[in-house]
């Protein structure tokens, strides 16, 4: 089909970036930055937003898992919009409705209303991810990419886990509504800058949207994470669990063969044919489960921190602040390391950290417990999530055809975000569940909490075995992989 925007092509060399590249790729990694940040912010200021609007701790948490969840259903539809909209057009979209979401946050008068608000935000912020990721792929060589790479994962791993320190910080002199108060200014003004900066990449054709896989995409998503949270639940009705899931699952069912149908032409709103490439297979599923245990650990660690160890907010912020800078810091350099050694270097040594600290949280942490040990151990889980994440983007994307960079980038955050919002859920929902179950047996509520919390991240730890056991079996791309037809053969000398 005829293009109706000529693409702007790079002067770079294969090993460089050409100048112009370099400030489209800096705008929209400082964006999603800002967006990205906002997305765990609200971790802290939970503790505060149940005593204010007089909510339960289960349903606090949609908050994250709603936001998630919306993510996980904007985001395939992403790849419709670049294909009809031009990067900066795209990119407005994006920030607009962040900025939309984090003022009707700010304004909210109750809990529905902050959730709405917090709802549009996840709408901009699904739009700025995968636009990010695909722009990577298209300006920057495969010599460079683990690089680049690098600079992404200390967006996609620092910005969250910084989240808590700027809320803490916020919340230790103003109220939570300050939260987005304070961001609102800031994501104005990058929008503005990144709009007199960012140029169009790539080519913009008409396209057609599948309506009836945007309902299925959300009922399959919401509902089989909507049916993990309940689990353990007390207090909801005995028939919504088993109907959130056979919700769930059906509606994902229905939407993998539709998609199947419509990509013979070219149509589908999520293009599976990335799984026809084991090497990306296998990265995304390590990356699913690291996701999980990160942003587990994330809205879990905050609410042990203020209410069973009774640590103020500033504090739990300043605890996670470590973590986070130093996974800024060695995105980068695991980049670099990655363009030299390729992936195995990283991931097997960075997996076994990462058990190591998850195994400690389930081991150490208790009512006691001085806050140097938490801060030792979320810092040694940051340094392994660090040597992992900018090795399975680049895996990830760099196993699959060109042709398939804008589905293989949603397929990527799509599944980051529905494991997120999982691991959230599942992580309450162990709280919670333990945590009652022994406060019934006379245990106080700092021991309950704190046991329930040790048992969720046993569970993240066991899990996260599995990942090792795939991590294994990841080795690096070859460079090039143009045929849809004949999936390219994996290296093994990684």
């Amino acid at each position: 089909m005829a293009s109706t925007h000529a693409p702007t092509t790079s002067q770079a060399s294969p090993d460089r970036l050409a100048p112009s590249d370099k400030v489209t790729i800096t705008v929209l990694l400082l964006s999603a930055f800002v967006v990205i940040l906002n997305e765990t912010a609200m971790n802290v200021a939970l503790d505060a937003i149940i005593d204010d609007l007089g909510i339960t701790e289960r349903l606090a948490q949609w908050l994250t898992t709603g936001f998630l969840l919306t993510m996980a259903v904007v985001i395939p539809i992403t790849g419709w919009l670049q294909q009809r909209l031009t990067t900066r057009q795209t990119y407005a979209l994006a920030m607009g409705l962040f900025v939309l979401g984090t003022i009707i946050a700010a304004a909210s008068v109750g809990f529905w209303m902050l959730l709405g608000g917090r709802i549009v935000q996840a709408a901009g912020t699904a739009i700025v991810f995968p636009l990010m990721m695909k722009t990577v792929m298209e300006l920057v060589p495969p010599g460079l990419r683990g690089l680049v790479m690098g600079n992404v994962s200390l967006v996609i791993a620092c910005a969250p886990a910084l989240g808590p320190t700027l809320s803490g910080v916020i919340l230790q002199h103003l109220h939570w509504r300050f939260v987005f108060i304070v961001v609102l200014p800031i994501a104005v003004g990058f929008a503005v800058v990144g709009l007199s900066r960012l140029r169009d990449v790539g080519e913009v054709r008409p396209a057609r949207l599948d309506w009836p896989s945007v309902p299925l995409a959300a009922l399959g998503f919401g509902g089989s994470v909507y049916a993990l949270a309940l689990i353990g639940d007390v207090e909801a009705p005995a028939w919504e669990l088993p109907l959130a899931a056979v919700v769930g699952v059906a509606s994902l069912v229905a939407f993998v063969l539709r998609q199947r149908v419509l990509q013979r032409v070219d149509e589908a709103l999520l293009d599976l044919r990335t799984f026809r490439y084991p090497l990306f297979s296998r990265a995304l599923g390590v990356m699913a489960i690291a996701m999980m245990a990160m942003f587990g650990a994330i809205i879990a660690l905050p609410l042990v921190l203020q209410r069973a160890l009774g640590l103020d907010s500033l504090l739990v912020g300043l605890v996670t602040l470590p973590g986070a800078l130093l996974m800024g810091v060695l995105g980068p350099v695991v980049g670099r390391l990655y363009d030299r050694h390729g992936p195995r270097v990283l991931l097997v040594p960075g997996s076994i950290v990462v058990l190591a600290a998850l195994v400690g949280f389930a081991t150490f942490l208790s009512a006691e417990s001085p806050f140097w040990l938490v801060l030792v151990l979320h810092v040694t889980m940051s340094l392994g999530f660090a040597a992992t994440f900018p090795v399975l983007f680049t895996v990830a994307l760099g196993s699959v055809p060109r042709s398939l960079y804008g589905s293989g980038s949603a397929m990527v955050s799509t599944v980051q975000q529905v494991a997120g919002a999982a691991g959230t859920a599942l992580f309450v929902t162990v709280l919670a569940t333990r945590s009652a179950s022994l406060q019934e047996a006379g245990a106080s509520f700092a021991q309950s909490y704190v046991d329930g919390a040790r048992l969720a991240f046993l569970g993240a730890a066991v899990l996260w075995v599995v990942g090792i056991v795939l991590i294994t079996t990841v080795r690096r791309p070859d460079d090039v992989v143009t045929d849809l037809d004949h999936p390219t053969q994996e290296r093994v000398d990684a």
